[in-house]
Parts: C-alpha cells; sequence; structure tokens
C-alpha cells in the first residue's frame, strides 16, 4: 500500500529504486518520510498449491424452508435450510473455500409473492431471503432474471439488506443515448476480492480472486413493464470479453463468472439466452458457477457431448470447471480447484466438479433427507413462513370440480382452461367501446406444472374452496396480461411452434413410441383456447424447442373459429402473458410490436378475480373449471404411444374417465407412471 503527502512523480520513481519494483510494497520510506510503504512480501515459491473449494447455491425461488406452500406440508426435496447443511459440511471439510448465489432468488414461491404483494418491504424491513442467507457469510451473490420482476425499486429495496455485495456485468442504465461509451452499470459488473487462502503446507498467501456476473439480456422482453426507459441488457460474451481482461489487469489472480444462464452448445448468437458454454472460451475465466436452466451439472442431461468439450466426469466444459446445481436448493454446486504459483502467477491446474444433494429417493419411491435442517436458518425465517402459511390459506371462492394438470401434455385440461377462460374475460371487459371490440378473442395458456419438477409437480385442486395457494398453484408466475393482434396464419404459426412438444409418432411401427419431448419445456405448451384444431403427431414438427424452422411439417389440422375454416388472414386478439408477448420461447412473429393492450395487471390476479366473480355470479355455488376439449389429437390406429404423468391416485382415478388414456400400473426410475394414449379413441 502506498501512503501519498504531497508526492512527486520523481519521488515515486526514486522510492521504486530504493525498494524494488518485483515484490509488493511491505515496509519501506524516503529519509524525508514524503512517503511510506511497507516491506515486500516474498512471492510464493515456485510450485506452491493451494485447494480452494467453491460452492455454489442457484435458482432458489425464494425456498428458504422444506416446505411446500402448495400442498401445504414439509417437502424434504427443496429448501435453503437444507443446502445450508450441506454448506457448512462442505466448508468443514476444506482449508478454503468461497460461497456464491447464482440469482432467482426473492421469486417463485408463494413466500416471495407474499412478501412483494402483500406485506412490501418498509425502510428498515429486512427480505427473509437475506435474513436467511446472512447466517452463511456469502461472499457475492449474482442478479438473475427474475430479480426483476417486482420492479428494480424492490429489488433495490430487498438486496439493500444483504450481508454480502451484488454483481452483474451485462445490465446497464437508460441514459437514452447511443454512445455504448458513457454507459454505467445498474450493478458492480465485477467484484475482486483479496482473500487469504493457506497452501498445502500451511502457510497464509494473499490470492485476489475476482467475480463477475451476467443476467440473460432477455430480461428487457420479459419484464419489460419493469425495465423499459429505466436499464439495457448487452450480450452476455461480449461484456465477458470487456471486464474479463480488465480484471486481469488490475491484479486478479483468478476469475470465477457466475452466468445466471444455461449451457447450450450450438453455434453462439448475439444476446443468447444460454450462454455458459461460449463463456468457457472466453481467456482468462477459470471456473464457471452457472445456473437458469434448473438443470444438473455434470449430470447425464449432458451426456454424449465429449466432442463438444463436455467432460462430465470431471465437470469441465472446454477445459474449464463448471457447476450447475439444480434449483430450489435441492442441490450445492462444488468445484475443487487446485491453484499453482508458477511463472509468476496463480495457474488453475487441476479442477473437479461435483453436486451435494440434499435428498435421495427410497425404493420406493419416498424422500430419504440426506441432512438435518439448519437451525439458524430456519429460525431467521420462521415468522415469515407463518405469516404466509395462513396467507395462502385463506378461502376466497369455489370450484365445482376438482382441478389438475396431471394430463395437461396429452388432453385439453382444467388448470389451463381457467387460466384462458380468465383471460378472455378480462380482455372482453377492456376492450370494450374501443376499436379493437369487434375483433374476437383468444387466449394462450400453458401449464406451468406438468411435471418439470419431479413427479410432484402437478397442479391438484379438490372440489369445493379454493385459496390464493392454489390460484397461485394455476399461475406460478407474477407475469402480467398482454394482449396481441395476430392474423389466422400467426395464429397457426403459434400452434405449431406450440406442437413441438410431442416426438414424431411413426404409424407403421408396432414398437412403444414415446409422445412427450423432453427438451420442449412444458410452459411453452400453448392452448389456444377460442378456436378448434387437432394436433397431427405423425407429421414433423415444424419447429424445435428453440423456435428454429426445422421442416415444413404442417402439424396443426382441422383449425376453425365458431365451426369455420380459420383464413390466414382473418384477424384476432389474443390474449397471453408479458413473457410470451415480448418474444420469450421465440415463437414465430411474436413480439412486442404485435401488442394493442399492454395490460397492468397480472395474469394471477385476473384469474384470482374470474373465479371469485363465476364463484358469486353461480350463486355462491362456485366455478365450473370443465375444460371445453376444444383441441386433441388427428386420430392415429395403429401407433403404441406412452407418456409419464403423476403416479397418485388422484392422477389414476382421474384418467378413468378418458377412454384414450389408460394407466399402465407401471413407473420409471424416476417415480412418474406410466400411461398409453389410444389415438383410435376420441379425444
Amino acid at each position: 500500500m502506498i501512503k501519498e503527502k504531497g508526492i512527486m512523480k520523481t519521488k515515486l520513481l526514486q522510492l521504486a529504486v530504493l525498494c524494488g519494483t518485483s515484490a509488493l510494497f511491505t515496509g519501506c520510506s524516503d529519509s524525508n518520510n514524503d512517503i511510506e510503504v511497507i516491506a515486500p512480501v516474498p512471492a510464493p515459491a515456485q510450485g506452491t498449491q493451494i485447494e480452494l473449494r467453491l460452492l455454489e447455491t442457484t435458482d432458489l425461488h425464494a425456498n428458504l424452508l422444506n416446505y411446500n406452500y402448495f400442498a401445504d406440508k414439509q417437502d424434504d426435496k427443496v429448501g435453503l435450510v437444507k443446502t445450508a447443511a450441506l454448506i457448512h459440511q462442505a466448508r468443514a471439510q476444506a482449508t478454503n473455500s468461497v460461497l456464491v448465489d447464482n440469482g432467482d432468488l426473492i421469486q417463485g414461491s408463494p413466500l416471495g409473492d407474499y412478501m412483494a404483494k402483500v406485506k412490501n418491504l418498509a425502510e428498515g424491513d429486512v427480505h427473509p431471503v437475506y435474513k436467511a442467507m446472512n447466517t452463511l457469510d456469502y461472499d457475492v451473490a449474482n442478479i438473475g432474471n427474475h430479480e426483476f420482476n417486482f420492479g428494480i425499486e424492490f429489488l433495490e429495496e430487498a438486496i439493500d439488506d444483504a450481508n454480502f455485495p451484488y454483481i452483474s456485468a451485462n445490465v446497464f442504465v437508460d441514459d437514452g443515448d447511443d454512445d455504448e461509451t458513457n454507459d454505467v452499470p445498474l450493478f458492480s459488473p465485477y467484484l475482486i476480492q483479496d482473500k487469504t487462502f493457506k497452501d498445502t503446507q500451511g502457510n497464509s498467501h494473499t490470492v485476489k480472486v475476482g467475480f463477475i456476473g451476467f443476467v440473460p439480456p432477455q430480461i428487457m422482453q420479459w419484464d419489460k413493464a419493469n425495465l423499459q426507459g429505466k436499464v439495457i441488457a448487452k450480450d452476455i460474451v461480449a461484456m465477458a470479453n470487456k471486464y474479463v481482461p480488465e480484471m486481469k489487469r488490475k491484479g486478479a489472480d483468478i476469475v470465477i463468472a457466475i452466468p445466471h444462464s444455461g449451457l447450450e452448445v450450438a453455434e453462439h448468437k448475439q444476446m443468447e439466452e444460454n450462454a455458459s458454454y461460449h463463456l468457457s472460451k472466453v481467456t482468462g475465466i477459470d471456473a464457471i458457477l452457472f445456473g437458469h436452466a434448473h438443470a444438473n451439472f455434470p449430470g447425464s442431461r449432458y451426456e454424449g457431448m465429449a466432442d463438444k468439450g463436455i467432460d462430465i466426469e470431471k465437470g469441465t466444459v472446454n477445459g474449464v470447471a463448471a457447476v450447475m446445481p439444480g434449483f430450489w436448493g435441492n442441490h450445492l454446486g462444488v468445484i475443487d480447484l487446485t491453484l499453482q504459483y508458477s511463472a509468476g502467477e496463480w495457474q488453475v491446474t487441476d479442477s473437479q466438479s461435483s453436486l451435494q444433494a440434499i435428498y435421495e429417493t427410497g425404493d420406493n419411491r419416498q424422500t430419504i433427507a440426506l441432512v438435518d435442517n439448519d437451525p439458524e436458518v430456519e429460525a431467521a425465517v420462521t415468522h415469515e413462513h407463518t405469516q404466509t402459511r395462513t396467507w395462502v390459506n385463506e378461502p376466497f371462492a369455489k370450484v365445482t370440480g376438482s382441478v389438475n394438470s396431471f394430463f395437461a401434455l396429452v388432453n385439453d385440461d382444467p388448470s389451463i382452461q381457467i387460466v384462458t377462460d380468465a383471460q378472455t374475460w378480462y380482455t372482453q371487459k377492456i376492450v370494450q367501446g374501443t376499436e379493437l371490440a369487434d375483433l374476437p378473442i383468444l387466449s394462450a395458456g400453458a401449464p406451468f406444472r406438468a411435471g418439470r419438477g419431479g413427479a410432484d409437480d402437478y397442479t391438484s385442486i379438490a372440489q369445493g374452496d379454493i385459496a390464493y395457494r392454489n390460484v397461485a398453484d394455476l399461475y406460478i408466475y407474477p407475469n402480467v396480461l398482454k394482449v396481441l393482434k395476430l392474423n389466422g396464419a400467426e395464429v397457426k404459426e403459434w400452434l405449431e411452434m406450440s406442437a413441438g412438444q410431442f416426438n414424431q409418432v411413426d404409424s407403421a411401427s408396432v414398437e412403444t413410441q414415446s409422445l412427450i419431448n423432453s427438451a420442449f419445456p412444458s410452459y411453452n405448451f400453448d392452448v389456444i383456447d377460442g378456436v378448434t384444431y387437432q394436433i397431427d403427431v405423425a407429421q414433423p414438427a415444424r419447429y424445435d424447442s428453440k423456435g428454429v424452422k426445422v421442416s415444413d411439417g404442417e402439424r396443426i389440422v382441422s383449425l376453425q373459429y365458431q365451426g369455420k375454416d380459420v383464413t390466414a388472414a382473418q384477424q384476432f386478439l389474443v390474449a397471453t402473458n408479458n413473457y410470451r408477448a415480448s418474444g420469450g420461447g421465440n415463437f414465430p412473429n411474436i413480439g412486442a410490436d404485435k401488442i394493442v393492450i399492454d395490460s397492468p395487471n397480472e395474469n394471477r390476479q385476473v384469474v384470482a378475480d374470474y373465479i371469485a366473480y363465476q364463484s358469486e355470479q353461480n350463486a355462491g355455488k362456485g366455478l365450473d373449471p370443465s375444460a371445453d376439449m376444444n383441441w386433441g389429437f388427428a386420430p392415429n390406429s395403429h401407433a403404441d404411444i406412452q407418456f409419464i404423468s403423476s403416479n397418485s391416485d388422484d392422477a389414476k382415478t382421474y384418467s378413468q374417465q378418458f377412454g384414450h388414456i389408460q394407466a399402465l400400473n407401471k413407473t420409471n426410475p424416476d417415480g412418474f407412471a406410466l400411461y398409453r394414449l389410444d389415438l383410435t379413441q376420441p379425444n
């Protein structure tokens, strides 16, 4: 450290000669005491090694306790309260460690909604997320895309009480000009921390550890209402190429990237959502702690990619150590790095990535907790947990039949029907008296809980009273309702994209065939109500899961509105959410330029209001949730088609009312039940 007292440049040069410039200053001064520095610290001996453990949590989505608010019961498959125990264990096993969080933290569970939408945060209030995390000594955290769901003001108020810094290198204040050279980051793009680590011989060394974070630039689409005119987002890889060399010039010995971004090996495109693979090619990055995709790396999902530089045994991507620890706290990500001092710098010479799980599944599919609850985390959030339970369980309406999503991927479904009906009802009200009033209204909805989070991840609401937790179960995201104006051709292409949910079925084959394309997210399987249509799965998919046209196949047949064929030029209003309306999911021809109603109302609140209204209109007897069966599959008389769904008794009982859905009374290794879809039966 240099201490200056009215110094001149010549004095600095003289001191450099006196003290030398090849080592850090640790105690040296000139005779006039104009400059004082500390005397040189000897560089580490060549070959000195440090074992450093990197720990990551990601995509917690406000799941702090091992609790399922939708089911109102304990759930040992989730919760920071469990991950915290793994953190303590992992630290105890290592001489040196750092801990990071990779975002999507304050949104995603009823507790997150309660804090943002009901209780809110007054000045001085501490969000329970940070009450919990502040007990764990995080070193740094990165911003995820869902951090913006409740607006920038709420985000700033929430993270204000974090006992650790936040970073994000590709979000900037919108200054209204086109001059990139004066753009100011919304958060610190990176952080360089001086860490004291012990080498394998027990000697201490200061290592400058650099952290740099990223968020999908698609936040500008997904949260347009919250962000437009306030911030801009830039390409992840471009910002890495900008800042990583700067970090190295400022002395970072190692650089740890924390991208809230998944892993896709396709050729890099500008403004890519899932760019972690391409970050591994940026010179200077030593490790990647990534997230966003709700997947496990290293893991079987990435098998067979060795030719792309992915090693799932060591957990490296193009030779760079990497880890992604699932979601909702179900795993802790661990990277063990070996640092060696060589040629005047610390270098990563070896690594091993691994995942530590909070639970395992027993032989009879029961959940076995692998760690106890961390008492500090549990105590920190008990009050807000109790408040959330009370809130989500307060009845406000009734439904006349059960509502579930057990077969939402293969059958018209009541959980989607309620949402699309609610969106239509809302849109009808707001277009009255406008130039849009005479256009037919369609409504798009997708199954949010259709097994993506495991064999228990299905909506299931019993007949009778309905509470907010049920509405949050129907619509798990705090999206905002938007209405698009589209022609018939664009509506058909929307449905063609949605039909990518299904594998192509070989009608001539006698072999059992799997129907569902597991690479296609269920939240992109949009059903459009207001029209009728069939899906011919014997035809090839027109679009892949990324929205890229891969064939001229036409799966959507018999598309009609009020019994007449939809024409290409026919005009429609389509109610949806801000994610889809702004381009989320890369649906063809769908973008913000097509929005004609920019509603401020959340889809979830629209659903709650609709349920309450219909229940009252029906003299308090409740809303009829029955699906109108406006879509189905084109007949196929030969194929033996199977799919998976819930193994619950409720699902099996519900399946009995459909002649084309048959329970096989078998389960797969992940605990899902196997079903057969008979396309010779009406559906």
